[in-house]
């Protein structure tokens, strides 16, 4: 046992070395924050926060610089990964929880995973070797031929079909992100207590019932911090979809449409900028970028803790 004075000293030194360690982490967010607004402010100055969001010129000859089309791109391809992941996602964590064997449901949430763990790069190369072509030759032509027709919804589905553009960078995405939503929703869904699950299945509810009134409204501010954290990881997601997009500066007019985002235009073109107002926009879309994510990493984190503490 130690003596009193020296578990004073070694409680003192420990609350110093982890308190420090909490004050880096803060400190390193700031850090980050300074450093894009230092190094975006002459763009900030010129452009201000209203036009460079609304300006689409994006011209390093002329030195024009507005950030829409890339904010629009990253904000499209994004919205349309999740609503392919989220069904998905909720579908494999109900399975994992509700109605799959243990061990089978074990063998699942692993390869879940693995699938988070592979390397954005590898995600890119499939896409474009192997996704790509495929919508090209098959996918894309067939949706055109079937729903092209459609007033409206076929524009949707317009363009030509080369395969690279929203539709593929989005699919990636999504199979990028479903992990990290399938896992969130599945460990809401084992913290749904028992006894509230039991109670439905006395008053003689269905597994679907109990699924739909018990389960999806006790967890549903989990699922939607889950929802959060990957749309987070799709805002910042950079080699994936550079591979498979295109990097135009465009808005896009349909799914079939290559366009540039944030992160791609930010790997693209940033060891090009020579000139220091075209560096300056480089940053100030990175500054936009960290904020979106902080924001939206937040209240995913707000809806998450709001579910733990039922």
């Amino acid at each position: 046992m130690l003596s009193n004075k020296k578990q004073y000293y070694f409680n003192l030194f420990f609350f110093f070395v982890t308190a420090s360690s909490a004050f880096v982490v803060i400190l390193f967010v700031v850090g980050i924050f300074l450093v894009l607004f230092k190094e975006a402010f002459p763009a900030i100055s010129r452009y201000g926060i209203i036009r460079f969001i609304f300006l689409s010129s994006w011209d390093p000859v002329r030195e024009i610089f507005g950030g829409a089309v890339p904010l629009v791109g990253t904000l499209t391809t994004s919205f349309l990964a999740l609503i392919v992941a989220v069904p998905v996602a909720l579908g494999i964590a109900v399975f994992i929880t509700e109605v799959a064997p243990k061990r089978l449901g074990e063998i699942i949430g692993m390869a879940i995973e693995l699938l988070a763990a592979i390397p954005s790069i590898i995600y890119g190369m499939w896409g474009l070797f192997t996704l790509a072509p495929l919508q090209a030759k098959y996918i894309e032509p067939f949706l055109q031929n079937l729903l092209g027709g459609i007033p409206l919804l076929g524009r949707l589905f317009s363009g030509n079909t080369l395969g690279i553009d929203i539709f593929t960078a989005s699919i990636i995405l999504s199979i990028m992100i479903t992990p990290f939503t399938a896992a969130v929703a599945r460990d809401a869904f084992l913290v749904v207590p028992p006894v509230l699950k039991e109670s439905a299945y006395g008053m003689g509810a269905t597994k679907w019932e109990v699924i739909k009134d018990v389960v999806f409204p006790y967890c549903k501010m989990s699922i939607l911090g889950g929802i959060g954290l990957s749309l987070g990881r799709a805002l910042g997601e950079t080699m994936a979809v550079a591979f498979v997009l295109g990097n135009l500066n465009q808005f896009p007019t349909s799914l079939f449409s290559p366009t540039a985002t944030v992160t791609v235009k930010l790997a693209n073109e940033f060891t090009e900028a020579d000139k220091d107002i075209h560096l300056a926009a480089l940053f100030y879309l990175a500054f936009l970028l960290f904020i979106m994510s902080l924001t939206i990493l937040g209240v995913s984190k707000y809806f998450i803790h709001k579910t733990q503490k039922k």
